[in-house]
Order: structure tokens, then C-alpha cells, then sequence
């Protein structure tokens, strides 16, 4: 499956070129099972054979990761209930949207960079930044922050390693895994902080 799935993106960006870039990371950046190891390394790999520009391309592939985020993003603004009710039909597991969900609300708006980074969170983390009326324009900044550092990656990954760029794919799984351990200890060590920062404060107060 996974594998009809990278030969039909290939073909499709083959034949499509850029726009096809644009399409599939909006695809990407919502409920659709779209893989962007898969879209932004070919990408690279089509720049190093002079067909696609190494920079042009990672710009259109964020403009996409933003055009995507905002349509989940006012998903999550027509209400949480309707999504719940209807998450077959949007494609998505309402345990992992929960579960986003309260990542997201532990951690705050941050986590729309962090969560670029992070497989499964990465594909619904602007539906819960609509449920919570997030600032449009942070989550605008955010999004094109981290989405344009991740695309940029994978482009250059793809760009570097040319017809080996499939290699990567084959790496995305244990990458993925290294990415949310990492993730898990800032996250721990931002909430060490603020125990920290708090624990100052009360002690200073009670003196």
C-alpha cells in the first residue's frame, strides 16, 4: 500500500510539476494520509536534475503546508462536536485528534512550530489551534516558520542524495521516532522550567 502510494505521488509530480508540489502538501497538512517523506525528497531530487529550483520549490510547498493548515484550521472553528461526529468521512482517528488536542493545550501556540516536526501531530494540529481561536496571524508565523524549515530539510535532503533519495522513506520511521523523543524532552524541559520559574516565585512571596 505504502508503496502504490509514493509511485502514484512520483507520477504525480512528474506530470503536474510544481502545482503538484502545492496539492499534495496541502493534502498534506490536513487529514489526508500523505506522506511529506515522500513529496518534498522527490522534490529534491527533481531539483538536482535541473527540472525543479532547490529554493522556488520549498516556498511552494510551504505555501501549501499554509493553504492546508488554514482549511483545518477553520475545521476546528465550525466546532469540535461536528468533527467528533463526522471524523470518518474526514479521514481522521478521533483518538490521535484528542490526543493533538490536549498537546495542544498544554503546550500552547508553540506547539504550531514544534508540531511540523512531529509525525501524526503535524497533520491535525491546526484543527485544535481553530477550536481555541488561536491568533490567525501567530498561527499563520508559525506555520510557515516550521513548515518551511521541515519542507527545506527534506528538499535538500532529496537534492543531495539524488536517485537515492527513496533511502529516505526507508529512514522516515526511526526519524520520526528520534523526532518525538527529542520533542518530548524540550517540552520536558520547558515544563521543568516553569515548575522551576514557579517554585522561585511562591518562595520569594512567602519571604
Amino acid at each position: 500500500m505504502i508503496e502504490i502510494l509514493f509511485n502514484w505521488i512520483t507520477e504525480f509530480i512528474s506530470f503536474v510539476g510544481y502545482l503538484g508540489v502545492f496539492i499534495l502538501m496541502i493534502m498534506e497538512s490536513m487529514i489526508f494520509p500523505v506522506p511529506s517523506e515522500a513529496v518534498m525528497p522527490f522534490a529534491g531530487y527533481l531539483a538536482n536534475l535541473g527540472r525543479f529550483d532547490l529554493i522556488l520549490v520549498t516556498f511552494i510547498a510551504t505555501l501549501g503546508t499554509i493553504v492546508g493548515s488554514l482549511i483545518s484550521y477553520y475545521i476546528g472553528i465550525k466546532g469540535e462536536h461536528l468533527i467528533k461526529r463526522y471524523h470518518g468521512l474526514f479521514l481522521l482517528n478521533e483518538h490521535h485528534l484528542e490526543w493533538t488536542k490536549n498537546f495542544f493545550n498544554k503546550h500552547g501556540t508553540k506547539t504550531i512550530f514544534i508540531a511540523r516536526f512531529i509525525p501524526v501531530v503535524r497533520h491535525l494540529i491546526s484543527i485544535p489551534a481553530g477550536m481555541g481561536l488561536m491568533n490567525i496571524k501567530k498561527f499563520v508565523l508559525f506555520t510557515f516558520l516550521g513548515g518551511f524549515i521541515w519542507n527545506f530539510t527534506l528538499v535538500y535532503l532529496g537534492f543531495r542524495l539524488g536517485e537515492k533519495w527513496v533511502v529516505i522513506s526507508a529512514y522516515s520511521k526511526p526519524l520520526d521516532i528520534a523526532i518525538i523523543i527529542l520533542a518530548a524532552l524540550f517540552l520536558l524541559y520547558l515544563v521543568f522550567k516553569k515548575i522551576k520559574k514557579n517554585s522561585s516565585g511562591k518562595l520569594e512571596n512567602h519571604q
